[in-house]
């Protein structure tokens, strides 16, 4: 039988001497929610290059326990960094997503095909599938979707075009880097829309499908990497979600207001939510 556990917060607070990493390990920060602060901010400043000595952040840590014993494991609940006149936020919601403090998603969403409506998948993600030409064993990293030649294509997030290229076999193809650890690639095409370096945004129209390089028929391979490793696109668990969904707003707002003035009020390495508990600050 598995122990009860609940959650129990700690708030982080720092201000920018060097780097951001030196700071947020002075403040408190393991490595590993250094990198979690990163990757909800990154798409809003560049933390080498924006960030001022003397700018604030404040950070809310949750740490699972059973009874009064930690089991490892903790999460970022709520980041506040002031520059300046400007202030960057994200607030976990119970959907387990992240948003600001207008509501919006701080993670790109990501559409879940590359295409304006769904195409038959001729050809599903499979690591152990044999090749349809050379009839080997041969990985396949993503899903073919039985797309006529001159098809549109369309980024299926926000990122910047890392290379195009035509292949002997992947034929006319374009890699996509999305940030986050997220990549895409779309292969096989008949023409390409975009240019290296060049930023897209999601559901912009990045090339036509073909049948170019190794291939048995017009189609679109489409892969989806993350953290360096393919995974199914049309499984994935990727963040699709842009707003709070409406129904949901008044209690986003609440609750994004109420971690605010933790992490501006209540003193650092304060214990302040236990199991739900809230302190007012009135």
């Amino acid at each position: 039988m598995e122990a009860d556990t609940h959650w129990v917060s700690e708030v982080l607070r720092g201000s920018i001497e060097g780097s951001f990493y030196v700071s947020a390990v002075k403040a408190g920060l393991t490595a590993h929610q250094i990198a979690s602060v990163n990757q909800l901010l990154e798409h809003r400043l560049n933390f080498r290059r924006d960030l001022r000595a003397g700018d604030q952040f404040a950070v809310i840590i949750s740490h699972e326990m059973t009874d009064d014993q930690s089991t490892g494991k903790t999460r970022v609940e709520a980041v506040s960094l002031k520059r300046g006149s400007r202030t960057h936020t994200a607030f976990r919601f119970e959907d387990g997503n992240y948003y600001d403090q207008n509501g919006k998603s701080v993670l790109p969403a990501f559409r879940r095909w590359p295409t304006q409506t769904p195409y038959r998948v001729s050809s599903h993600f499979n690591p152990n599938r044999k090749h349809p030409v050379t009839k080997r064993i041969a990985p396949h990293n993503g899903v073919d979707l039985a797309t006529p030649v001159g098809t549109p294509i369309f980024s299926t997030g926000d990122g910047i075009v890392q290379r195009v290229g035509n292949h002997p076999f992947a034929g006319k193809y374009i890699d996509i880097d999305h940030g986050n650890a997220y990549k895409t690639r779309y292969l096989h095409l008949h023409r390409i829309l975009v240019k290296k370096g060049q930023s897209i945004q999601r559901g912009e129209r990045i090339a036509l499908s073909g049948n170019t390089g190794r291939s048995t028929g017009p189609h679109l391979h489409f892969e989806l990497h993350v953290n360096g490793r393919p995974v199914n696109p049309l499984k994935a668990d990727i963040p699709t979600a842009a707003d709070i969904p409406s129904e949901h707003a008044k209690a986003f707002k609440e609750d994004a207001s109420y971690k605010l003035a933790v992490m501006e009020r209540a003193g650092s390495r304060s214990n302040l939510m236990l199991a739900g508990a809230r302190v007012s600050f009135d």
